[in-house]
């Protein structure tokens, strides 16, 4: 599948992703690509964020294709079963552990547990080794539950601008190679 075929949804995570963020370069990159703008950026309500992407996706005119960040992943996973429109894959960037009571901040918790069925369309999820907000090892769990395939992206943090992933080229070319497998 090539980015022209495919609505591209960018879907951010926890006080959405600002302009140095991959998520944002991409957006601005592909033409196809629209981001899912929630209401409230600081205090996510999980019901509101599951609405927004479920509306984004449900309004395609083209099969979709997910490109979540962080808490972002949560309020696409939750809304799977109210799309209506084709999506055509997934590609899961940092996912946090939202059933960790540790999380912080704790109403994070609230998009928690994720759904553990195996996904309906083909997906990636990319973690890393040192993600504050989720461990390596909760990554792989979640992805063998989904069928996902996991790419190990080592010492990353939780893969944004903070942890010195604006450009991120290699997320680009793993992303156009999942795109290209579609």
């Amino acid at each position: 599948m090539k980015a022209k075929d495919a609505d591209i949804l960018i879907i951010p995570g926890y006080t959405n992703s600002g302009p140095d963020h991959w998520q944002s370069r991409w957006q601005a990159r592909i033409s196809t690509a629209r981001r899912v703008e929630q209401a409230e950026w600081s205090k996510p309500v999980r019901e509101d964020w599951v609405d927004k992407v479920v509306e984004a996706v449900n309004e395609s005119e083209k099969p979709v294709v997910l490109v979540a960040h962080s808490l972002g992943i949560a309020s696409a996973i939750h809304g799977i079963p109210r799309f209506c429109r084709r999506v055509a894959g997934a590609f899961f960037v940092a996912p946090p552990d939202v059933a960790n009571p540790g999380i912080r901040p704790k109403h994070l918790m609230t998009f928690g547990p994720y759904p553990r069925a195996p996904l309906p369309f083909p997906s990636v999820v990319v973690a890393s080794r040192n993600d504050h907000f989720g461990s390596f090892e909760q990554a792989e769990d979640i992805a063998a539950a989904w069928g996902s395939l996991l790419l190990d992206a080592g010492d990353a943090g939780h893969i944004n601008a903070e942890a010195g992933f604006g450009p991120w080229p290699e997320g680009s070319l793993a992303f156009a190679k999942f795109l290209g497998r579609l």
